[in-house]
């Protein structure tokens, strides 16, 4: 039932739920959208599960930022009935003590429990960002029945569904998941400046990474894990190393597939050619070692290493997973190709290694619209949903 507008008198309350705040996409997001909102209108904090794991942590940046994080320690990544019937009794009775006006969920795991828990505890609104769908091409079809129902069953829960790239509305609407009338576009934002004002020089970022001065260099930033698909990036470049010598591939990330990727460089003989650089906060400074950017996807909702690579002038050579078409122009920032086609990854690399004047122009086009991905962009337009949805709602009393 609607009623009179929200009181004006106190900061609309919003609680932000994720699964675990690793260094990822969808965490850096969650992050930037509680420490950059208007405080003075809206007060925002984060509650999400203790894991972490090889790709690093979040928890210590998110604090350092002034958010207010709370962990939960029945909320884990596995499904794990008795674990999760606690999390969901738990996150219920957080939400009723808190009297929050907007519960926000995130990720999979955390936006079905988190959307069933805000509804059983009234809270007024409930908004769920899909960062990539938890149903995907390839799995068993028992697996992917189940996602898609329990995405169904818990848009009905919800007020609003963020989607980062059109492609997932789409792909929503067409498994019968929530209405038209809930989905909002908000593209996943970065700090632009950080990414694109980086006084740090080529030489300087190869010197870190241990690289030659005259290399052509090929980079990559993202977990090693079966959805970034490392080892088809592996096969990709090894196409570009056959054609020229002097070719390098940084991979800046870990992640369980670590493993595999060394038993797969050995193999390919390009040790010494292929650098994995782990887990690094300096991202922003190691992009201007790279000539190009390439990212190999399975799937993704809108990868935020693409806007951070147009940010630093970098053409970007990636699958066509969904989001991706969102931030790179084929043809003109960047070169999309079918995902698992590394063949076809290899030749665009040895295109744009064969023409530095393709590679300038693709880049400059990239940098010239990075802005629709800013951070605060992203803010602003979920100032302006929580806004409108407090509107349509009295929010509980205080106390």
């Amino acid at each position: 039932m609607q009623t009179a507008a929200a009181p004006s008198h106190r900061p609309v309350r919003v609680l932000h739920v994720i699964t675990r705040m690793i260094v990822g996409g969808a965490q850096e997001n969650t992050m930037l959208s509680c420490a950059l909102i208007d405080g003075s209108r809206f007060t925002s904090e984060l509650l999400t599960g203790p894991e972490t794991g090889l790709e690093g942590e979040l928890h210590t940046e998110s604090r350092a930022r002034g958010v207010v994080l709370h962990v939960e320690s029945s909320l884990v990544r596995a499904i794990h009935p008795v674990k999760d019937i606690v999390a969901l009794w738990r996150l219920m009775r957080f939400m009723r003590r808190g009297r929050w006006d907007i519960v926000h969920t995130h990720s999979s795991k955390a936006g079905i429990l988190g959307r069933v828990a805000a509804r059983m505890a009234g809270v007024p609104s409930v908004v769920h960002t899909v960062h990539g769908w938890g149903f995907m091409p390839g799995q068993p079809p028992a697996v992917h029945a189940l996602y898609v129902f329990l995405e169904r069953l818990c848009a009905r829960l919800c007020d609003t569904l963020i989607v980062v790239a059109a492609a997932d509305r789409e792909d929503g609407l067409a498994h019968g998941i929530g209405t038209p009338r809930q989905y909002r576009l908000v593209r996943s934002g970065i700090e632009v400046a950080a990414y694109r004002d980086v006084a740090t020089s080529s030489a300087e970022a190869r010197s870190r990474l241990g690289l030659p001065g005259d290399a052509f260099v090929v980079g990559s930033v993202g977990r090693l894990s079966r959805q970034k698909a490392p080892l088809d990036l592996l096969e990709g470049f090894a196409r570009l190393a056959r054609e020229l010598a002097d070719a390098h591939l940084v991979i800046v990330g870990d992640g369980p597939l670590r493993t595999a990727v060394e038993a797969r460089i050995a193999a390919l003989g390009l040790t010494g050619r292929i650098h994995l650089a782990g887990l690094r906060r300096d991202v922003p400074h190691l992009l201007r070692a790279f000539d190009v950017f390439a990212l190999a996807s399975h799937w993704e909702g809108l990868p935020r290493v693409f806007p951070q690579a147009m940010a630093a002038g970098l053409p970007v050579v990636a699958t066509r997973v969904d989001g991706a078409a969102d931030a790179v122009e084929d043809g003109v920032s960047g070169i999309l190709v079918d995902v698992g086609d590394s063949a076809a990854l290899g030749r665009a690399l040895v295109r744009l290694a064969s023409d530095p004047e393709l590679r300038r122009r693709m880049g400059a086009a990239g940098r010239a619209r990075v802005e629709e991905f800013s951070a605060e962009r992203m803010v602003r337009q979920l100032e302006d949903i929580y806004a409108a949805l407090a509107s349509q709602r009295v929010p509980p009393p205080d106390g």
